[in-house]
C-alpha cells in the first residue's frame, strides 16, 4: 500500500484499544500491583492462570493467548532457521543499528528517557534480546513456550505507558501524537525487521530473498500480537522500505535524550567487552551501521576503529565461505553463534528473568538523571524517492 503524509498522520492518533481498556480498568480498580505479582508466576504458554487474577486481565489473557489465525507456519519456520543461521549478525544489528535508530527519533527518545526507570542500564536491551530469543524458539507458539506470555505483557506495558503519560498530562499529544501510537509501533517493527536486514546487507551477509521475506514476516506476526493495526502495516519488503524511509524522513533528528541513551548503550557494551583495547569497536560499529550523519546526531565518538570496522564484510565473507564449503564448519559457526547470543543475553540480564511488568508510576520528569558507570544474495528494495 502507498504511504503518504496524510496516512501516517492518521496513525499518530491511535493506540491499542484492547490493551488500553484493560490497563485503564486495572488502574481504576487499583489492581495493577495484584496483576504484576500474580503474573510473575505466568511465564509459559498454557500455564493455568492464577486464582485472584483480576477478571479484566483474565479475559485479556484468554483473548490474546493464540497467534493470529492467518499465520503461515511454513514462513515462521523459515524465519526461525534464518535466525539460527544469522543469530550473531542479527544480534549485532539489533544492538548497534536498531536500538540507535530508536534514539534517532526525538519523541521516541524522549519517551524512552521518561519511562526507562532502570535498576541497571542493560534492562532495555535485555528485554529486547530475551523477547527475540523467545520468538525464534521452535516451540514459540506452543504450550510451554515463553514468547506468548512475554508478548501479552509487553502489549500491556505499552498501554500502561500511554495511560501514565496522557493521564498525568506529561505528553504533548497535539505535537507528538499519542505515545507509542500506531505509527511508532509500526516504525519499531521496521527497525527490528527491515533495518536489521539492511544492516546484514551492509555487513556483507549472504541472504536469500526468501529468508529476508520470512524474517520480515515473523515480525509482522509479532506486531499483530503487540496490537499493531494489520490494515496499516507493510506486508511486502517494498512496502516496508517505503514506510521506513518516510517514517525516518518525518521524524529522525538530533536530541539530548537520544545522545544520552546512545551513551548508555555504548557504556553498556564497553563494559561487556573484555578489557579496554576493543572498547572503541562499539562506537565504530554504530557509526558504520547508521552512517556518519546519524552517528553525529547521536554524538557517537569517532575512534581509531572506524576504518578497521569497514573491513567487517570481507572478514564475514571468509567465515561464510567456510560455512558454505564445510558441513562441520557450518555446524561449528552455528554453535558459536548460539553460544555468543546466549552469553550476550546472560551478560545483559545478569542472570535475571525479564518480567515486563506494568509500571505503577513513571519517572517524575522527562530528564535523564545520573550517569551510567562504564562497564543467493538478497538486495534491499531501493530507497523511496520523495517528490
Amino acid at each position: 500500500m502507498p504511504y503518504t503524509e496524510a496516512s501516517m498522520n492518521a496513525l499518530r492518533g491511535s493506540g491499542d484499544e484492547l490493551a488500553d481498556a484493560v490497563v485503564a480498568t486495572l488502574f481504576e480498580r487499583g489492581e495493577v500491583g495484584k496483576f504484576n505479582t500474580l503474573m510473575r508466576y505466568v511465564s509459559t504458554a498454557g500455564s493455568p492462570l492464577p486464582e485472584g487474577l483480576p477478571d479484566v486481565a483474565r479475559e485479556y489473557l484468554q483473548v490474546t493467548a493464540a497467534p493470529p489465525s492467518w499465520v503461515d507456519w511454513g514462513e515462521m519456520e523459515k524465519a526461525r532457521l534464518f535466525f539460527i543461521d544469522n543469530s550473531v549478525h542479527i544480534s549485532t544489528a539489533l544492538s548497534f543499528a536498531s536500538m540507535p535508530a530508536c534514539y534517532l527519533v526525538p519523541h521516541v527518545a524522549k519517551l524512552l528517557s521518561a519511562t526507562h526507570g532502570l535498576n541497571y542500564p542493560s534492562k532495555r536491551m535485555a528485554e529486547t534480546g530475551q523477547f527475540t530469543v523467545h520468538l525464534m524458539q521452535p516451540d514459540a507458539f506452543e504450550a510451554g513456550s515463553r514468547f506468548i506470555p512475554a508478548a501479552q505483557k509487553v502489549r500491556l506495558l505499552h498501554a500502561s505507558i500511554r495511560h501514565h503519560l496522557v493521564r498525568e498530562d506529561r505528553w504533548d499529544t497535539g505535537t507528538l501524537g499519542t505515545p507509542i501510537c500506531q505509527e511508532d509501533m509500526i516504525g519499531g517493527q521496521m527497525f527490528f525487521s527491515m533495518l536489521v536486514l539492511d544492516s546484514l546487507h551492509r555487513l556483507g551477509i549472504h541472504m536469500s530473498t526468501e529468508g529476508a521475506e520470512a524474517y520480515h514476516y515473523a515480525w509482522r506476526v509479532v506486531g499483530a500480537m503487540l496490537g499493531v493495526d494489520q490494515d496499516a502495516v507493510p506486508v511486502t519488503l517494498d512496502d516496508a522500505r517505503q514506510f521506513l524511509d518516510l517514517y525516518m524522513l518525518r521524524h529522525m533528528g538530533p536530541s539530548d535524550e537520544g545522545a544520552h541513551l546512545t551513551r548508555q548503550l555504548i557504556d553498556l557494551y564497553e563494559e561487556v567487552v573484555p578489557g579496554t583495547f576493543f572498547d572503541p569497536v562499539v562506537s565504530a560499529l554504530i557509526r558504520y551501521l547508521v552512517g556518519d550523519t546519524c552517528a553525529d546526531w547521536l554524538r557517537v565518538p569517532r575512534t581509531r576503529w572506524d576504518t578497521v570496522v569497514k573491513a567487517a564484510p570481507a572478514l564475514l565473507g571468509v567465515l561464510e565461505s567456510i560455512e558454505d564449503r564445510s558441513p562441520l564448519g557450518a555446524w561449528a559457526l552455528d554453535r558459536l553463534g548460539h553460544l555468543t547470543t546466549v552469553l550476550e543475553l546472560s551478560s545483559l540480564t545478569r542472570g535475571r528473568v525479564m518480567h515486563y511488568a506494568i509500571p505503577e508510576q513513571l519517572k517524575k520528569d522527562f530528564g535523564v538523571g545520573g550517569t551510567v558507570p562504564p562497564n543467493r544474495r538478497w538486495t534491499p528494495p531501493a530507497p523511496t524517492v520523495t517528490v
